[in-house]
């Protein structure tokens, strides 16, 4: 294959990788991610190498053990998921919307974000300890899911969302 074709073969991908990196959820996952490294140890780091942790593969989801405990790292992965979608919904909204997790110490419990009284993301979470997604696009596409239906639960119910305010 000529220099030229391998270009043209991985130029679609990086497109593709790129137009992911500028959807509002995985820009305020990337800020998020920012935001809790106060010493600057990852200021050398890309924004798409700071997602990798989010990122498991087949392989990697088949080392993962069936029944275990979710570390402290995976917890914190979880929360930082949720807290972005929180943010971007209400940079679209200008409503605050209120992340709340309860979770077992096996990892399953419930995470909602709240908006005045407005419930507007309500996830069951089991598997914790195997929280990842099997591609960036992926994770862009569920995180972007769980915007869009936050978006549309204010706009449906603005007198409850802004209960409150």
């Amino acid at each position: 294959m000529t220099v030229e074709a391998v270009a043209t073969a991985t130029t679609p991908s990086d497109d593709a990788e790129g137009a992911l990196m500028t959807t509002p959820f995985v820009r305020e996952l990337v800020k998020m991610l920012r935001a809790q490294d106060t010493h600057g140890t990852w200021d050398g780091k890309s924004d798409r190498k700071l997602l990798d942790p989010y990122i498991l593969t087949a392989e990697q989801r088949r080392e993962v053990p069936i029944i275990g405990d979710p570390d402290p790292e995976t917890l914190w992965r979880l929360e930082l998921f949720y807290n972005a979608i929180g943010v971007a919904i209400e940079r679209e909204t200008g409503q605050m919307v209120t992340p709340m997790m309860k979770m077992s110490h096996e990892g399953f419990g419930r995470i909602v974000l709240l908006a005045g009284r407005l419930v507007v993301v309500n996830k069951q979470l089991r598997d914790v300890h195997r929280f990842g997604f099997a591609s960036l696009a992926k994770l862009a596409e569920q995180g972007g899911k769980f915007v869009s239906d936050g978006i549309t639960m204010i706009r449906d119910f603005p007198a409850v969302a802004q209960y409150g305010a």
